[in-house]
């Protein structure tokens, strides 16, 4: 009996390793850095002029800590998150708007795709 408890424990350990495992998976991504909350509103709000908001919503909203995205070629948009958020996104803002590469741990929480990184790569068009 003693055994068959600890196989099943054993099991357990291995499975939600395995599950871990599969739950970050480091990529590099390339797309367009948007302000989310725009972009959730009307899907043409990917610059920096968004339809009744100003010229420069997307650096403004950064700048207020808002959530940035990364909008790819496929239309799947990731959540930027760790280091590069980092103080009211400050290494974000300079970019919003770019075509970057972002390499990083792309998970999934609650129907939202993130990448999380600390480091960016401007692409040059």
């Amino acid at each position: 009996m003693r055994n068959v408890i600890i196989a099943i424990v054993v099991i357990g350990i291995v499975a939600a390793a395995a599950i871990g495992m599969r739950a970050f998976m480091r990529t590099s991504l390339t797309g367009q850095l948007i302000d989310i909350a725009c972009y959730s509103q009307d899907k043409e709000n990917t610059g920096d002029h968004h339809k009744g908001r100003g010229l420069a919503c997307a650096r403004a909203c950064a700048l207020e800590g808002f959530p940035v995205g990364l909008l790819t070629s496929d239309g799947k948009v990731y959540q930027v998150t760790g280091d590069l958020t980092a103080n009211r996104n400050e290494k974000l803002v300079d970019h919003m708007t770019h075509t970057v590469t972002i390499t990083g741990d792309v998970t999934e929480k609650d129907g939202q795709n993130l990448i999380a990184s600390s480091d960016l790569k401007m692409v040059h068009d």
